[in-house]
């Protein structure tokens, strides 16, 4: 028994490596030309070509293995094409297969092995080894020096032209905040504030919040489009948030407002004014002015999203995200 024991652990009964753990060589291939009977049955089946034999006609010498070179060592189990890989990686992100389709495609399809320029009968891969590529991909730079590769020869292909038109557009980007309306907006302004200082400095709330308090802002806000007595509720709330912002003031604690604080004072003033006579009043597009949608704050717990629309239908709130389809340079 101690003897198999001792065998056991020199590994001969050890479970062979995964094939991703084991090193891999690169070696090159002599000639990348379509063979000549997959040419001719690819032809034969697809007279008006599909994707993936345009890829090879119009993106032949894309990458070679050469290219791959620093990316395998010298020794090792001879590994398979990476340029092929890699062209597999540019069918996927144009048919958007998964890696056991890709595999199956390599297998299966005519046009896939006429894009790879492999023989009728062989066999392809198993689809790990294209999760072991891309993996290979995100080490370092070689995703960015694949790419540059890539472009220069397009460029030399006549593919891509310098100094084309840059061309912009923009998506909208949903802030992960409630829609809230106006008197939602101010009370839950109130709350959060609230509870803010609770956890920060609870004396401070000390003979402010009652009862009436506890039941107003005690949970989240959900009014609604048409709550009851909306006015009653607009100055009731306008005026406990004139208190806690004054209770602030008087302790100081302007200059160490939080960011739930720093929120509700910038709802008040965007939502309340008080007119000649120092009562409250709330603001509309006639008497006190709204701001625009642009600077109007629409929730305490980002003040930074905002209220936007596009056309007559869509509309959100969050932000707008630009992107910009870059020219590529020389």
């Amino acid at each position: 028994m101690r003897q198999r024991d001792q065998r056991a652990g020199s590994g001969l009964f050890r479970r062979p490596l995964p094939l991703s753990r084991c090193p891999l060589s690169v070696r090159p291939r002599s000639g990348e030309q379509v063979p000549s009977l997959t040419a001719q049955i690819a032809r034969a089946s697809n007279p008006g070509g599909t994707t993936a034999m345009w890829v090879r006609d119009r993106l032949d010498g894309l990458w070679c293995d050469q290219d791959f070179a620093d990316w395998y060592p010298r020794d090792g189990r001879p590994g398979l094409s990476p340029a092929q890989l890699a062209t597999v990686c540019v069918l996927q992100f144009l048919l958007d297969p998964s890696d056991r389709q890709a595999a199956e495609a390599v297998r299966c399809r005519i046009d896939f092995k006429y894009a790879m320029a492999l023989e009728l009968d062989d066999p392809g891969f198993h689809h790990s080894v294209l999760a072991d590529f891309r993996e290979r991909l995100t080490e370092g730079d070689r995703a960015d020096r694949l790419l540059d590769l890539a472009l220069a020869r397009l460029k030399d292909a006549g593919l891509v032209r310098e100094r084309t038109t840059q061309r912009t557009d923009s998506t909208h980007v949903l802030a992960a905040v409630r829609d809230l309306t106006r008197l939602e907006l101010i009370t839950e302004a109130v709350r959060a504030a609230l509870e803010e200082l609770a956890g920060t400095t609870p004396h401070l709330l000390t003979d402010l919040v009652d009862e009436e308090w506890g039941r107003r802002y005690g949970r989240p806000v959900r009014l609604g489009k048409n709550p009851t007595r909306p006015m009653t509720r607009i100055l009731a709330t306008g005026n406990d948030a004139f208190r806690l912002l004054e209770r602030l003031q008087q302790h100081g604690a302007e200059r160490a407002f939080g960011p739930r604080a720093q929120a509700l004072r910038l709802i008040v003033v965007q939502n309340y004014y008080r007119d000649a006579a120092g009562r409250l009043r709330w603001r509309t597009a006639e008497d006190g002015g709204l701001p625009p949608s642009s600077q109007a704050i629409v929730s305490p717990y980002d003040p930074t999203a905002r209220y936007a629309r596009r056309g007559q239908v869509t509309r959100w709130t969050g932000f707008l995200a630009h992107l910009r389809h870059a020219r590529p340079t020389a």
